[in-house]
């Protein structure tokens, strides 16, 4: 009888250790989604932020500015359920105005210009690798949250399903092609 009630508790506290180690790596696992959301964000408004500083400064032909503004600024104040359509916009914004190596150059002959395109393609290349970075963290989520047991003892918790972040983040050729200074 002793031996069972020794066996029966070993059991039980293993799968309490189980289940503790599960919902700390879940935990661990949220606070990276968080985290990488966090990063996502900063590069998305640091692409927003440099673009349309480079359309406002008056280096751009008027047409080119405005849709580089534009399609910042709609970046910019997007509601989160309009973020994914906003950044897809304002890539292939930049992907229309700096398609061509030309313009590029234009920016880059003016004072400041090489700064500014510098930065601009800095941040078209980090955008795409902070959105990897989430996806990544959200689909090891996901997959912990598949498992039964995190279902059936909802070692989840109330935390929301997590939602990857779609976009286009294909950047302009011109610009992807720049040496990083």
């Amino acid at each position: 009888m002793t031996e069972t009630l020794i066996w029966t508790a070993v059991v039980l506290v293993a799968i309490g250790l189980y289940l503790s180690w599960t919902a700390g790596r879940l935990d661990r696992l949220h606070t990276r989604i968080d985290a990488a959301r966090a990063a996502l964000d900063a590069q998305l408004l640091r692409r927003a932020s440099v673009t349309q500083e480079l359309a406002t400064s008056g280096v751009l032909d008027p047409a080119a500015s405005i849709v580089l503004y534009e399609a910042a600024h709609a970046a910019r104040q997007a509601e989160e359920e309009n973020r994914e359509v906003a950044e897809s916009e304002l890539s292939a914004a930049l992907r229309a105005v700096f398609g061509e190596p030309a313009q590029v150059e234009a920016v880059q002959e003016i004072p400041g210009g090489e700064e500014a395109a510098s930065e601009l393609a800095a941040a078209v290349r980090r955008v795409p690798m902070a959105r990897r970075f989430h996806n990544d963290a959200v689909r090891a989520a996901r997959a912990l949250r598949r498992h039964r047991t995190v279902r059936w003892f909802r070692l989840a918790g109330h935390a929301p399903f997590p939602l990857a972040f779609e976009m286009d983040d294909e950047p302009p050729v011109a610009l992807a092609a720049r040496p990083v200074s």
